[in-house]
């Protein structure tokens, strides 16, 4: 088994991509309300603060700081797909190495996971995570899509690019909490 190399810093703040094996799934905004219960399940017994998160219907992106002293985002991890996929019916075609070990065939195996390294890499990366489903072509305005932390600044400046990747420049951008953390619609 290959071991990976992570960015171990305790009370640190991590980018993360997490993907369903299946990419042509819409599994995971079908089943948000349960993806938010297994995260708020999940921060009640080993606690992170949410900086930004969205969610598409095949993979998600977040922002995750740490809290002190702490750094095992893997463990968390962990816990928030086998919750989630233990809750699921068991329709998905597994192969015969998941069968063997008794796992389910929802997500892929590994996520990406990267250390934020200052206030410009943070920027970045919220950006990024909130301007996803305009860049997947989900929405035309990043306010729209309703699985995600983003909200539309009210009195501040707000400027909207065509060219390369329909980018989004922020000014003084305030964020709300993240609706995975919010009570059930």
């Amino acid at each position: 088994m290959s071991r990976y190399r992570r960015a171990q810093v305790p009370g640190a703040t991590y980018f993360f991509t997490v993907n369903l094996r299946n990419r042509r799934s819409d599994l995971l905004v079908r089943h948000v309300n349960l993806l938010r219960d297994t995260v708020r399940a999940t921060r009640e017994r080993h606690p992170f603060h949410i900086d930004a998160w969205v969610v598409l219907p095949d993979h998600m992106h977040c922002v995750w700081t740490l809290p002190e002293g702490d750094a095992d985002f893997a463990l968390r991890w962990k816990v928030i797909k086998f919750a989630f996929a233990r809750r699921l019916p068991k329709t998905e075609v597994l192969t015969a190495t998941q069968r063997s070990r008794g796992e389910r065939g929802i997500w892929q195996r590994r996520y990406w996971e990267h250390l934020i390294r200052d206030e410009r890499d943070y920027r970045h990366h919220i950006d990024y995570v909130h301007l996803n489903p305009l860049k997947h072509g989900w929405v035309t305005r990043v306010a729209d899509w309703p699985y995600s932390s983003f909200i539309e600044p009210s009195g501040l400046e707000f400027i909207q690019t065509t060219g390369a990747g329909n980018s989004l420049l922020f000014r003084c951008l305030k964020y709300k909490p993240i609706l995975l953390a919010q009570a059930k619609n």
